[in-house]
């Protein structure tokens, strides 16, 4: 018997968040177990969905860290994918800074040597930080796939977001093309 394989699905707080369910159905019916991770702020903003959620996934929606010694409820992932990821979460990450649980888990996940795939949501003022540029090059040397610039997201300019435009599948479609380099 062949186990399934299991994605992580996390993301930030960014509107393209709201189409979370159609992204998860769209894994799922690429094959995928999916076990949605949320930042506090995303949790938040899906707080009347977040049953339905689990239900959709058959897991529990995380958002914090477990207690030390309480068992892990999720499967080991196979891939991790971080979408949308903000401009806080994308600098968090790069600098090691894990007081969010996703963050956590992405970031020990580099060493673990857990294939992920990262798509930044962030509006063009926010990617001339000086810092952002350093932390997606962070990211990439580290092993990551980050999906920014052609062929993943390309920033809009503040106040004229698109969020119906976020490119999910390409997303998905990395995390399929990173389990199969993986395996």
């Amino acid at each position: 018997m062949t186990r399934t394989r299991t994605l992580y699905l996390f993301c930030s707080a960014a509107p393209p968040v709201f189409d979370v369910a159609r992204v998860i159905e769209d894994a799922q019916a690429r094959g995928w177990d999916v076990c949605l991770g949320l930042t506090p702020s995303a949790a938040r903003w899906l707080e009347p969905s977040l049953d339905g959620l689990a239900a959709l996934t058959g897991h529990p929606v995380r958002s914090e860290y477990k207690l030390p010694g309480d068992p892990d409820v999720w499967p080991k992932a196979d891939v991790i994918v971080f979408a949308p990821a903000t401009f806080n979460t994308v600098n968090s990450w790069a600098l090691g800074l894990t007081s969010v649980f996703v963050v956590g888990v992405v970031a020990e996940g580099i060493g673990k040597g857990i294939p992920t795939v990262a798509m930044p949501c962030v509006n063009a003022a926010y990617a001339r930080h000086p810092q952002f540029e350093r932390s997606v090059e962070t990211l990439r040397s580290a092993g990551v796939t980050v999906l920014y610039g052609e062929g993943g997201f390309v920033p809009n300019q503040p106040g004229q977001g698109r969020p119906a435009e976020y490119p999910w599948a390409a997303a998905l479609d990395a995390a399929e093309e990173e389990w199969e380099r993986a395996r």
